[in-house]
């Protein structure tokens, strides 16, 4: 998946974006000259195979001619906002500049103190309810909680939640992370409860934790964070992970093992992650330069290369900017017709019973 990250935005259109408190540079070139002055970006929790980042990160290098400095790929959002808090003084290589978190734990840190307001040059065409309205937080992607299955191993895809509980996936079913931090994890366990609980978003914490109790009980989940490698070796040869994910795993195991990327009849949840840059940033500019090029026509159009629904996507369709074979590749839309988004209220709430009650209900440490 390789593609160019060329930003399409003009110097007016960025000079008008930069308002008071967003930006210290007036153009695109000086923005450009300033994030070059600084010399390098420090992000972190951005695995290579994760909607298309190993792309986005060496043209991003390439086009600015800047260092990119790669903390922890496999932490989970709240470790990011924890190195945040724990970096808040240090302006060395451990500080990042910039987080890709689910999308509750954007308001979160904004209330926290942890953030900085910057709107990109494309702000209008972001939709309104995916952003803060002062700029601390933007959605980028979005996709949806996917089985991704090792077809060597599981001989029969599981096709909805209740199937895993089946006693032929003994030792076969992984979360893509840490429940207790990470967000693709969270979020699988409250789209198990939300199958669960027959659609209602008030039970689905407190139901996925059951579920995950009984599948633990059963044998089936193995407390092994989830990801291409594993399932590959057959350590887990399910894993509960976002489409775009399992999708890119796919390609790059290029049948070895030949995987499944199955969308579950119920409890079809859908994650919208979002990019923000540190209050405490050491490369401020370089921070702002990389959410221009994340939030360009090409950048937005980089993420569908990677399987990620752009933020941006319905103005990219409606200009016509999208390439047919791109779309091509996506799964079938019916899969997708009864994708629920979580509100930030349903989120926070969810977050908090899952990542509070794991131990106690489920009681399998994730490594």
């Amino acid at each position: 998946m390789k593609f160019g990250l060329m930003l399409s935005v003009s110097v007016a259109s960025v000079a008008a974006a930069f308002g008071a408190g967003t930006a210290a540079a007036a153009s695109l070139d000086d923005l450009v000259a300033a994030a070059k002055k600084e010399g390098q970006l420090t992000v972190i929790a951005l695995p290579h195979d994760w909607c298309g980042y190993g792309d986005v990160i060496e043209n991003f290098k390439k086009k600015y001619g800047l260092t990119v400095n790669e903390l922890n790929p496999d932490a989970g959002s709240g470790d990011e906002v924890e190195a945040i808090k724990a970096n808040k003084g240090n302006a060395g290589p451990q500080a990042p500049d910039v987080i890709d978190v689910g999308l509750s734990f954007g308001p979160s840190s904004k209330a926290d103190g942890l953030l900085q307001p910057y709107k990109v040059s494309t702000w209008d065409s972001i939709p309104a309810d995916a952003k803060d309205a002062d700029g601390f937080w933007i959605g980028d992607y979005y996709g949806v909680l996917a089985f991704e299955v090792n077809k060597d191993i599981i001989k029969t895809s599981p096709t909805d939640w209740a199937d895993l509980l089946k006693p032929e996936l003994k030792n076969a079913v992984a979360l893509a992370g840490d429940p207790r931090v990470a967000n693709q994890a969270i979020q699988g366990v409250y789209a198990a409860g939300l199958a669960g609980a027959n659609g209602d978003a008030a039970k689905a914490g407190d139901a996925g934790l059951k579920f995950f109790a009984d599948l633990n009980k059963a044998g089936n989940f193995v407390p092994v964070i989830g990801k291409a490698a594993p399932l590959a070796q057959g350590t887990t040869p399910i894993v509960l992970r976002w489409d775009y994910n399992a999708l890119a795993d796919r390609d790059t195991l290029k049948g070895n093992p030949p995987v499944d990327v199955i969308i579950p009849k119920s409890g079809v949840v859908a994650g919208v992650y979002v990019q923000a840059i540190s209050a405490f940033a050491p490369h401020p500019n370089a921070a702002k330069l990389w959410l221009e090029n994340l939030y360009s026509d090409e950048g937005q159009i980089g993420w569908l290369a990677g399987y990620c629904h752009p933020i941006r996507f319905n103005d990219l369709a409606k200009n016509g900017k999208i390439p047919a074979d791109l779309l091509s590749k996506l799964p079938p839309a019916e899969g997708y017709a009864k994708a629920v988004f979580p509100t930030l209220d349903q989120q926070k709430s969810s977050k908090e019973t899952i990542s509070k009650g794991w131990d106690t209900v489920v009681g399998a440490a994730v490594k």
